[in-house]
Protein backbone atom coordinates (compact mmCIF):
# COMPACT_ATOMS: atom_id res chain seq x y z
CA UNK A 1 0.00 0.00 0.00
CA UNK A 2 1.40 3.29 -0.82
CA UNK A 3 2.25 5.92 1.43
CA UNK A 4 -0.17 9.33 1.78
CA UNK A 5 1.97 11.25 0.09
CA UNK A 6 4.90 10.36 -2.58
CA UNK A 7 3.68 7.71 -4.44
CA UNK A 8 0.22 9.17 -4.56
CA UNK A 9 1.27 12.34 -5.73
CA UNK A 10 2.75 10.37 -9.08
CA UNK A 11 -0.12 9.01 -9.82
CA UNK A 12 -2.55 11.95 -9.42
CA UNK A 13 0.47 14.25 -11.64
CA UNK A 14 0.61 11.27 -14.12
CA UNK A 15 -2.87 10.85 -14.60
CA UNK A 16 -4.00 14.98 -14.90
CA UNK A 17 -1.08 15.06 -17.44
CA UNK A 18 -2.67 12.67 -19.58
CA UNK A 19 -5.77 14.11 -19.47
CA UNK A 20 -4.67 17.48 -20.81
CA UNK A 21 -2.58 16.11 -23.74
CA UNK A 22 -4.57 13.39 -24.22
CA UNK A 23 -7.78 15.02 -24.39
CA UNK A 24 -7.41 17.19 -27.84
CA UNK A 25 -5.73 14.70 -29.30
CA UNK A 26 -7.07 13.99 -32.85
CA UNK A 27 -9.09 10.34 -32.83
CA UNK A 28 -8.24 7.66 -35.20
CA UNK A 29 -10.73 6.54 -37.21
CA UNK A 30 -12.11 3.02 -36.79
CA UNK A 31 -13.64 0.02 -40.07
CA UNK A 32 -14.29 -2.97 -37.93
CA UNK A 33 -16.42 -6.13 -39.07
CA UNK A 34 -17.90 -9.33 -37.60
CA UNK A 35 -15.60 -11.64 -39.58
CA UNK A 36 -16.29 -15.15 -38.17
CA UNK A 37 -18.27 -16.68 -35.45
CA UNK A 38 -17.02 -19.97 -32.89
CA UNK A 39 -19.24 -21.49 -30.03
CA UNK A 40 -18.18 -23.16 -26.84
CA UNK A 41 -20.44 -25.17 -24.78
CA UNK A 42 -23.08 -22.02 -23.75
CA UNK A 43 -21.07 -19.51 -25.17
CA UNK A 44 -21.42 -17.44 -28.34
CA UNK A 45 -18.33 -15.55 -30.13
CA UNK A 46 -18.08 -13.62 -33.02
CA UNK A 47 -14.43 -12.85 -34.12
CA UNK A 48 -14.28 -9.05 -34.78
CA UNK A 49 -11.84 -6.91 -37.16
CA UNK A 50 -11.29 -3.67 -35.03
CA UNK A 51 -7.92 -1.69 -35.21
CA UNK A 52 -8.17 -0.39 -32.05
CA UNK A 53 -6.52 -0.57 -28.64
CA UNK A 54 -8.51 -1.14 -26.04
CA UNK A 55 -8.96 2.56 -24.26
CA UNK A 56 -10.18 3.66 -27.69
CA UNK A 57 -12.92 1.19 -28.21
CA UNK A 58 -14.07 1.69 -24.78
CA UNK A 59 -14.41 5.50 -25.43
CA UNK A 60 -16.88 4.16 -28.39
CA UNK A 61 -19.19 2.91 -25.33
CA UNK A 62 -19.03 6.25 -23.30
CA UNK A 63 -22.53 6.53 -21.95
CA UNK A 64 -23.65 3.64 -22.27
CA UNK A 65 -25.67 2.41 -19.31
CA UNK A 66 -23.92 0.95 -16.23
CA UNK A 67 -20.55 0.47 -18.55
CA UNK A 68 -17.95 -1.78 -17.04
CA UNK A 69 -14.37 -2.36 -18.17
CA UNK A 70 -11.74 -5.07 -16.81
CA UNK A 71 -8.43 -4.45 -18.64
CA UNK A 72 -5.08 -5.76 -17.86
CA UNK A 73 -4.20 -9.75 -16.99
CA UNK A 74 -7.79 -10.21 -16.39
CA UNK A 75 -9.11 -13.72 -17.47
CA UNK A 76 -5.59 -14.51 -19.47
CA UNK A 77 -6.65 -11.51 -21.67
CA UNK A 78 -6.33 -7.72 -22.12
CA UNK A 79 -9.59 -6.04 -21.71
CA UNK A 80 -13.24 -6.98 -21.31
CA UNK A 81 -15.63 -4.33 -21.81
CA UNK A 82 -19.83 -4.66 -21.00
CA UNK A 83 -22.70 -2.19 -20.87
CA UNK A 84 -26.58 -2.42 -20.46
CA UNK A 85 -26.76 -5.81 -17.92
CA UNK A 86 -29.83 -7.50 -17.76
CA UNK A 87 -29.94 -7.50 -14.02
CA UNK A 88 -28.52 -5.24 -11.24
CA UNK A 89 -27.47 -7.17 -7.97
CA UNK A 90 -29.42 -7.16 -5.28
CA UNK A 91 -27.43 -9.27 -2.32
CA UNK A 92 -24.17 -8.58 -3.18
CA UNK A 93 -22.81 -12.08 -2.03
CA UNK A 94 -25.75 -14.37 -2.80
CA UNK A 95 -26.87 -13.14 -6.00
CA UNK A 96 -23.80 -13.77 -8.37
CA UNK A 97 -23.43 -17.37 -7.58
CA UNK A 98 -23.75 -18.82 -10.96
CA UNK A 99 -24.17 -22.74 -12.44
CA UNK A 100 -20.55 -23.09 -14.41
CA UNK A 101 -19.99 -23.55 -18.32
CA UNK A 102 -17.61 -25.50 -19.60
CA UNK A 103 -15.99 -23.06 -21.68
CA UNK A 104 -12.57 -23.58 -22.42
CA UNK A 105 -10.96 -19.54 -22.83
CA UNK A 106 -14.33 -17.81 -23.20
CA UNK A 107 -15.67 -15.00 -20.82
CA UNK A 108 -19.05 -14.78 -22.53
CA UNK A 109 -20.60 -12.85 -19.78
CA UNK A 110 -21.11 -13.04 -15.98
CA UNK A 111 -21.60 -10.48 -13.04
CA UNK A 112 -19.23 -7.14 -12.45
CA UNK A 113 -18.80 -4.33 -10.86
CA UNK A 114 -17.68 -3.25 -7.24
CA UNK A 115 -18.10 -4.94 -3.68
CA UNK A 116 -17.08 -2.32 -1.41
CA UNK A 117 -15.30 -2.29 1.88
CA UNK A 118 -18.21 -1.31 3.96
CA UNK A 119 -19.86 -4.98 3.01
CA UNK A 120 -16.79 -6.98 4.83
CA UNK A 121 -17.47 -4.22 7.95
CA UNK A 122 -21.11 -5.89 7.91
CA UNK A 123 -20.05 -9.73 7.61
CA UNK A 124 -17.46 -8.89 10.82
CA UNK A 125 -19.65 -6.68 12.65
CA UNK A 126 -17.69 -3.84 12.80
CA UNK A 127 -19.10 -0.47 13.71
CA UNK A 128 -18.48 2.06 10.95
CA UNK A 129 -17.05 5.71 10.83
CA UNK A 130 -19.90 7.90 11.20
CA UNK A 131 -18.15 10.37 8.39
CA UNK A 132 -19.08 9.60 4.51
CA UNK A 133 -18.22 13.01 3.03
CA UNK A 134 -19.94 11.64 -0.34
CA UNK A 135 -22.19 7.92 0.90
CA UNK A 136 -21.87 5.41 -1.98
CA UNK A 137 -23.51 2.72 -2.32
CA UNK A 138 -21.81 -0.77 -1.12
CA UNK A 139 -22.48 -2.53 -4.04
CA UNK A 140 -22.62 -2.20 -7.78
CA UNK A 141 -22.54 -5.22 -9.79
CA UNK A 142 -25.09 -6.04 -12.93
CA UNK A 143 -25.39 -9.56 -14.86
CA UNK A 144 -23.94 -8.95 -18.37
CA UNK A 145 -24.69 -11.49 -20.80
CA UNK A 146 -22.56 -10.37 -23.59
CA UNK A 147 -18.83 -8.67 -23.52
CA UNK A 148 -16.32 -7.67 -25.39
CA UNK A 149 -13.30 -9.19 -25.02
CA UNK A 150 -9.64 -9.03 -26.55
CA UNK A 151 -7.12 -12.18 -25.77
CA UNK A 152 -3.98 -12.34 -27.83
CA UNK A 153 -4.86 -9.42 -29.59
CA UNK A 154 -7.50 -10.08 -31.03
CA UNK A 155 -11.25 -8.49 -30.62
CA UNK A 156 -13.98 -10.90 -30.10
CA UNK A 157 -18.29 -10.40 -29.13
CA UNK A 158 -18.72 -12.59 -26.70
CA UNK A 159 -22.55 -13.67 -25.18
CA UNK A 160 -24.37 -15.93 -23.25
CA UNK A 161 -27.01 -17.19 -25.91
CA UNK A 162 -27.26 -13.20 -27.18
CA UNK A 163 -27.79 -12.55 -30.82
CA UNK A 164 -28.66 -9.17 -31.28
CA UNK A 165 -25.28 -7.41 -32.24
CA UNK A 166 -26.48 -4.55 -33.95
CA UNK A 167 -26.17 -1.73 -31.58
CA UNK A 168 -22.25 -2.82 -30.73
CA UNK A 169 -21.46 -2.96 -34.49
CA UNK A 170 -22.66 0.31 -34.81
CA UNK A 171 -21.07 1.79 -31.98
CA UNK A 172 -17.46 0.05 -33.11
CA UNK A 173 -17.72 1.64 -36.86
CA UNK A 174 -17.89 5.08 -34.87
CA UNK A 175 -14.42 7.25 -33.81
CA UNK A 176 -13.28 7.59 -30.61
CA UNK A 177 -13.45 10.84 -28.58
CA UNK A 178 -11.54 11.92 -26.12
CA UNK A 179 -12.66 14.72 -24.33
CA UNK A 180 -10.78 16.71 -21.70
CA UNK A 181 -11.16 16.38 -17.34
CA UNK A 182 -10.04 18.63 -14.68
CA UNK A 183 -8.97 17.55 -11.76
CA UNK A 184 -8.74 20.44 -8.81
CA UNK A 185 -6.16 20.50 -5.78
CA UNK A 186 -6.38 17.36 -3.56
CA UNK A 187 -6.87 18.06 0.28
CA UNK A 188 -5.73 14.90 2.50
CA UNK A 189 -7.98 13.89 5.58
CA UNK A 190 -6.83 13.37 7.99
CA UNK A 191 -4.36 16.73 8.61
CA UNK A 192 -0.66 15.09 8.85
CA UNK A 193 -0.73 15.97 11.96
CA UNK A 194 -3.63 13.88 12.88
CA UNK A 195 -2.33 10.89 11.05
CA UNK A 196 0.80 10.83 12.96
CA UNK A 197 -1.03 10.72 15.81
CA UNK A 198 -3.57 8.18 14.24
CA UNK A 199 -0.38 6.16 13.63
CA UNK A 200 0.74 6.52 17.52
CA UNK A 201 -2.68 4.91 18.40
CA UNK A 202 -2.34 2.31 16.60
CA UNK A 203 1.61 1.74 17.85
CA UNK A 204 0.00 1.90 21.21
CA UNK A 205 -2.21 -1.06 20.25
CA UNK A 206 0.34 -2.77 18.68
CA UNK A 207 2.53 -2.90 21.78
CA UNK A 208 -0.26 -3.73 24.60
CA UNK A 209 -0.52 -6.92 22.37
CA UNK A 210 -4.35 -5.96 20.95
CA UNK A 211 -2.87 -6.24 17.19
CA UNK A 212 0.36 -7.11 15.26
CA UNK A 213 -0.71 -5.09 12.21
CA UNK A 214 -3.40 -2.31 11.12
CA UNK A 215 -3.92 -0.67 8.13
CA UNK A 216 -4.23 2.57 8.19
CA UNK A 217 -6.36 4.77 6.04
CA UNK A 218 -6.60 8.36 4.81
CA UNK A 219 -8.28 10.01 2.03
CA UNK A 220 -7.12 12.60 -1.13
CA UNK A 221 -10.06 14.73 -2.10
CA UNK A 222 -10.44 17.65 -5.01
CA UNK A 223 -13.11 18.92 -7.08
CA UNK A 224 -13.68 17.34 -10.64
CA UNK A 225 -15.02 18.56 -13.95
CA UNK A 226 -15.39 16.36 -17.02
CA UNK A 227 -15.48 12.67 -17.85
CA UNK A 228 -14.38 9.49 -15.37
CA UNK A 229 -13.81 7.47 -17.95
CA UNK A 230 -11.69 9.48 -19.32
CA UNK A 231 -9.73 9.56 -15.66
CA UNK A 232 -9.38 5.76 -16.47
CA UNK A 233 -7.92 5.82 -19.62
CA UNK A 234 -5.16 8.18 -18.97
CA UNK A 235 -4.57 6.40 -15.47
CA UNK A 236 -3.97 3.35 -17.84
CA UNK A 237 -2.20 4.65 -20.30
CA UNK A 238 0.05 6.29 -17.64
CA UNK A 239 0.26 3.35 -15.51
CA UNK A 240 -0.25 0.05 -17.00
CA UNK A 241 -2.02 -1.77 -13.96
CA UNK A 242 -2.59 -5.12 -14.00
CA UNK A 243 -5.97 -5.15 -12.78
CA UNK A 244 -7.47 -2.08 -13.81
CA UNK A 245 -11.25 -1.71 -13.93
CA UNK A 246 -14.11 1.60 -13.96
CA UNK A 247 -17.46 0.38 -12.83
CA UNK A 248 -20.15 3.43 -13.93
CA UNK A 249 -23.56 3.99 -12.36
CA UNK A 250 -26.17 6.40 -11.75
CA UNK A 251 -24.55 7.13 -8.01
CA UNK A 252 -20.84 7.77 -10.28
CA UNK A 253 -17.54 6.41 -11.23
CA UNK A 254 -14.97 3.74 -9.92
CA UNK A 255 -11.70 4.17 -11.62
CA UNK A 256 -9.45 1.46 -10.36
CA UNK A 257 -5.79 1.50 -10.99
CA UNK A 258 -4.83 -1.45 -8.85
CA UNK A 259 -2.06 -4.09 -9.77
CA UNK A 260 -3.66 -6.54 -6.68
CA UNK A 261 -4.89 -9.70 -7.65
CA UNK A 262 -7.41 -10.36 -4.36
CA UNK A 263 -9.29 -13.62 -5.32
CA UNK A 264 -9.31 -15.75 -8.05
CA UNK A 265 -11.20 -19.05 -8.69
CA UNK A 266 -11.27 -21.43 -11.63
CA UNK A 267 -13.47 -24.52 -11.00
CA UNK A 268 -12.33 -25.65 -7.21
CA UNK A 269 -8.86 -23.95 -7.46
CA UNK A 270 -8.10 -21.06 -5.81
CA UNK A 271 -5.38 -18.12 -5.60
CA UNK A 272 -4.89 -15.18 -3.74
CA UNK A 273 -1.72 -12.65 -4.49
CA UNK A 274 -1.41 -10.09 -1.27
CA UNK A 275 0.98 -7.16 -1.91
CA UNK A 276 2.63 -5.89 1.37
CA UNK A 277 5.79 -4.00 0.53
CA UNK A 278 6.68 -1.18 -1.50
CA UNK A 279 9.35 0.55 -2.91
CA UNK A 280 10.22 2.69 -6.19
CA UNK A 281 11.41 1.72 -9.33
CA UNK A 282 14.68 3.79 -9.06
CA UNK A 283 15.80 1.21 -5.86
CA UNK A 284 16.75 -2.25 -5.98
CA UNK A 285 14.23 -5.03 -6.10
CA UNK A 286 16.90 -7.00 -3.52
CA UNK A 287 16.64 -4.50 -0.85
CA UNK A 288 12.83 -4.67 -0.74
CA UNK A 289 12.82 -8.22 -0.84
CA UNK A 290 15.57 -8.03 2.27
CA UNK A 291 13.58 -5.45 4.11
CA UNK A 292 12.69 -7.05 7.46
CA UNK A 293 9.62 -4.68 7.94
CA UNK A 294 8.01 -5.29 4.32
CA UNK A 295 8.64 -8.91 4.75
CA UNK A 296 7.21 -9.25 8.69
CA UNK A 297 3.63 -6.69 7.24
CA UNK A 298 3.53 -9.32 4.06
CA UNK A 299 4.49 -12.87 5.72
CA UNK A 300 1.86 -11.79 8.70
CA UNK A 301 -0.99 -11.20 5.63
CA UNK A 302 0.14 -14.42 4.58
CA UNK A 303 -0.80 -16.01 7.51
CA UNK A 304 -4.14 -14.13 7.62
CA UNK A 305 -5.18 -15.13 3.80
CA UNK A 306 -3.97 -18.84 4.73
CA UNK A 307 -6.33 -18.16 7.82
CA UNK A 308 -9.41 -16.99 5.65
CA UNK A 309 -8.87 -19.73 2.91
CA UNK A 310 -8.75 -22.67 5.49
CA UNK A 311 -12.11 -21.60 6.56
CA UNK A 312 -14.27 -23.11 3.51
CA UNK A 313 -10.87 -25.35 1.41
CA UNK A 314 -10.72 -28.68 1.43
CA UNK A 315 -7.93 -29.80 4.48
CA UNK A 316 -4.58 -29.56 4.35
CA UNK A 317 -5.33 -27.94 0.48
CA UNK A 318 -3.61 -24.19 1.28
CA UNK A 319 -0.59 -23.75 0.47
CA UNK A 320 2.23 -21.23 -0.28
CA UNK A 321 3.93 -21.44 -3.29
CA UNK A 322 5.92 -18.57 -3.15
CA UNK A 323 6.37 -16.21 -0.42
CA UNK A 324 7.65 -12.54 -0.44
CA UNK A 325 9.17 -11.86 -4.20
CA UNK A 326 9.46 -8.56 -5.75
CA UNK A 327 7.52 -7.60 -8.35
CA UNK A 328 7.63 -4.45 -10.96
CA UNK A 329 4.40 -2.33 -11.43
CA UNK A 330 4.04 1.79 -11.20
CA UNK A 331 6.82 0.67 -7.95
CA UNK A 332 8.14 -2.82 -6.46
CA UNK A 333 5.50 -4.45 -4.74
CA UNK A 334 6.44 -7.80 -2.77
CA UNK A 335 4.04 -10.20 -3.37
CA UNK A 336 3.31 -13.74 -2.49
CA UNK A 337 0.71 -16.81 -3.81
CA UNK A 338 -1.80 -18.33 -1.63
CA UNK A 339 -3.49 -21.52 -3.12
CA UNK A 340 -5.82 -23.89 -1.83
CA UNK A 341 -8.90 -26.55 -2.92
CA UNK A 342 -12.46 -25.92 -2.33
CA UNK A 343 -14.46 -29.02 -1.37
CA UNK A 344 -17.35 -30.09 -3.24
CA UNK A 345 -20.51 -27.43 -3.07
CA UNK A 346 -18.21 -24.49 -1.79
CA UNK A 347 -20.22 -21.46 -3.71
CA UNK A 348 -18.68 -18.38 -4.63
CA UNK A 349 -21.14 -16.49 -1.84
CA UNK A 350 -18.86 -18.94 0.92
CA UNK A 351 -16.04 -18.45 -0.60
CA UNK A 352 -16.42 -13.94 -0.59
CA UNK A 353 -17.79 -14.33 2.78
CA UNK A 354 -14.85 -16.18 4.28
CA UNK A 355 -12.26 -14.02 2.75
CA UNK A 356 -14.11 -10.36 2.58
CA UNK A 357 -12.51 -7.98 2.58
CA UNK A 358 -9.34 -8.67 1.38
CA UNK A 359 -6.73 -9.33 4.49
CA UNK A 360 -4.15 -6.84 2.41
CA UNK A 361 -6.23 -3.65 3.22
CA UNK A 362 -7.03 -4.80 7.25
CA UNK A 363 -4.31 -6.07 9.10
CA UNK A 364 -4.12 -8.68 11.40
CA UNK A 365 -6.08 -10.85 13.49
CA UNK A 366 -8.16 -9.53 10.76
CA UNK A 367 -11.21 -8.34 12.35
CA UNK A 368 -9.93 -6.44 15.69
CA UNK A 369 -7.62 -4.94 13.04
CA UNK A 370 -10.45 -3.94 11.11
CA UNK A 371 -12.05 -2.66 14.56
CA UNK A 372 -8.99 -0.43 15.36
CA UNK A 373 -8.97 1.24 11.70
CA UNK A 374 -12.65 1.71 12.30
CA UNK A 375 -11.84 4.06 15.47
CA UNK A 376 -8.77 5.79 13.73
CA UNK A 377 -9.96 6.80 10.37
CA UNK A 378 -11.54 10.21 10.44
CA UNK A 379 -14.01 9.20 6.95
CA UNK A 380 -15.40 6.20 5.88
CA UNK A 381 -13.98 3.66 3.38
CA UNK A 382 -16.48 3.27 0.22
CA UNK A 383 -15.28 1.27 -2.60
CA UNK A 384 -11.53 1.81 -1.64
CA UNK A 385 -10.09 -1.64 -0.14
CA UNK A 386 -12.84 -3.77 -0.97
CA UNK A 387 -12.58 -5.02 -4.09
CA UNK A 388 -13.85 -4.89 -8.06
CA UNK A 389 -13.45 -8.05 -10.67
CA UNK A 390 -16.13 -10.31 -12.14
CA UNK A 391 -18.43 -13.64 -11.37
CA UNK A 392 -18.96 -15.56 -14.42
CA UNK A 393 -20.25 -18.92 -14.98
CA UNK A 394 -17.81 -19.45 -17.96
CA UNK A 395 -14.42 -17.89 -16.70
CA UNK A 396 -15.36 -18.19 -12.69
CA UNK A 397 -14.30 -15.79 -10.21
CA UNK A 398 -11.88 -12.95 -10.01
CA UNK A 399 -11.60 -9.97 -8.00
CA UNK A 400 -8.66 -7.26 -7.62
CA UNK A 401 -8.46 -5.49 -3.93
CA UNK A 402 -9.84 -1.94 -4.72
CA UNK A 403 -6.50 0.04 -3.82
CA UNK A 404 -5.27 3.09 -6.43
CA UNK A 405 -9.16 3.11 -6.89
CA UNK A 406 -10.53 7.10 -7.77
CA UNK A 407 -14.19 7.75 -6.96
CA UNK A 408 -16.01 10.12 -8.60
CA UNK A 409 -19.84 11.50 -7.87
CA UNK A 410 -21.20 14.64 -7.75
CA UNK A 411 -18.49 17.12 -8.65
CA UNK A 412 -16.16 15.73 -6.59
CA UNK A 413 -13.28 12.96 -6.91
CA UNK A 414 -11.34 11.10 -3.93
CA UNK A 415 -8.70 8.72 -3.87
CA UNK A 416 -7.98 6.47 -0.47
CA UNK A 417 -4.42 5.80 0.60
CA UNK A 418 -3.10 4.34 3.61
CA UNK A 419 0.27 1.93 4.79
CA UNK A 420 0.37 -1.35 7.31
CA UNK A 421 1.60 -0.34 10.89
CA UNK A 422 3.44 -2.43 12.71
CA UNK A 423 5.95 -2.63 15.37
CA UNK A 424 8.95 -1.03 14.07
CA UNK A 425 6.77 1.80 12.25
CA UNK A 426 7.18 5.66 13.10
CA UNK A 427 4.87 8.38 12.65
CA UNK A 428 7.23 10.55 10.41
CA UNK A 429 7.83 7.65 8.02
CA UNK A 430 4.34 6.75 7.73
CA UNK A 431 3.68 10.26 6.04
CA UNK A 432 6.63 10.90 4.20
Amino acid sequence: MPRPTSTTRSWTRATTRSSCSRGSSEPRSLTSSATSEGTDPGVRRVRLEIDLDPLDVLRLFRGRERLVALLGAWHQGEALIAFDPVRVAERPFDDVVTAPLVAPGSFGGGWIGVWGYRLGQRVESVPEPATRPVPQPDHRIGFYDRVLRRSNGTWWLETLGRTDDHDVLASLGLAPERPPFDVGSFVLTPSPAEHRAGVERALEHIRAGDIFQVNLCARLEAPFEGDPLELFCAGVDALHPAYAAFVDSPEGAVASLSPELFLRRTGREVLTSPIKGTAALTSDPAELEASGKDRAENVMIVDLMRNDLGRVSAPGSVRVPALVRAERHAVWHLVSDVVSHLPPGVTDAQLLRATFPPGSVTGAPKVRAMEVAASLEPTARETYTGAIGHVSPAAGLELNVAIRTFEVSDGRIWLGVGGGIVSDSTPEAEYA
